[in-house]
């Protein structure tokens, strides 16, 4: 029986009662046909994970008795991705991927050639929880409502470097401009399906913070080339490598 997997935003503690959400006591109850007695794993994003037991489940309601702690909380990877606001069906597998990723904030944006405006924040959360609860994340990745990317870089703090994916032919390949850059705090911007207009290319550029990269020579979609940043960074720069194993010869 395989593992079933939920975040709740209770505290998970030994001797815990917690006390399901309809909806996750009818998933619970109804599609994965677990009762009484059988286990669960819980996880909020704080305490690591927990195993807890059914104690009783009915119509909509489910009791879980927290039992014992299974995996410490560990932090996740200070990566953020500035999502473009897309078709509803590719924006939200995007949200999916970059959960899986590791990504710990996602912020949508409009620019000057979206063709999308506005999108359901509420539905983007939850679809990154789904996708935390089966990838084994210790946590949900915090997503914001749609805002202008200007909005979005008013105010950036300076140390957090954000990776451009250039589409213009005239940044410098991924792999060489994030050569012997340190693991700290990192943001992925890509652009709309039309791309950036040149205007919001060499205001990008100008930005102390930014490091234009060249993702190949094809033109990638939109959450391809968000998939594929996050990818590069996480296998150069981030917790990828922290899981590298210690042995020399298994690298």
């Amino acid at each position: 029986m395989s593992t079933i997997r939920l975040f709740v935003p209770d505290r998970l503690a030994e001797g815990e009662t917690l006390h399901l959400r309809p909806a996750q006591a009818h998933y619970l109850a109804a599609v994965m046909r677990r009762g009484k007695g059988d286990t669960v794993a819980l996880f909020n994003g704080r305490d690591g994970e927990w195993r807890a037991r059914i104690t009783a489940v009915g119509r909509g309601t489910a009791r879980l008795a927290v039992e014992e702690r299974t995996r410490p909380q560990r932090p996740a990877p200070d990566l953020w991705l500035l999502a473009p606001v897309l078709r509803r069906e590719t924006l939200e597998w995007m949200v999916e991927k970059a959960t899986e990723l590791g990504v710990a904030r996602i912020l949508p944006v409009t620019s000057e050639r979206s063709a999308v405006a506005r999108t359901n924040a509420q539905r983007l959360a939850a679809i990154a929880t789904e996708a935390a609860e089966q990838c084994f994340r210790l946590d949900v990745p915090a997503v914001e409502e749609p805002r202008p990317l200007a909005s979005a870089l008013a105010g950036w703090e300076g140390t957090r470097l954000l990776l451009l994916a250039d589409e213009s032919g005239q940044a410098p390949p991924v792999a060489l401009a994030l050569r012997g850059c340190a693991a700290g705090p990192w943001a992925v911007l890509v652009g709309p399906e039309g791309g950036f207009s040149r205007r919001e290319l060499d205001g990008l550029r100008d930005l102390p913070f930014c490091r234009p990269v060249s993702l190949g020579p094809r033109i990638l979609r939109a959450e391809t080339a968000a998939v594929c940043a996050l990818a590069i960074l996480q296998a150069l720069t981030g917790d990828w490598v922290a899981d590298a194993p210690s042995d020399p010869h298994l690298r």
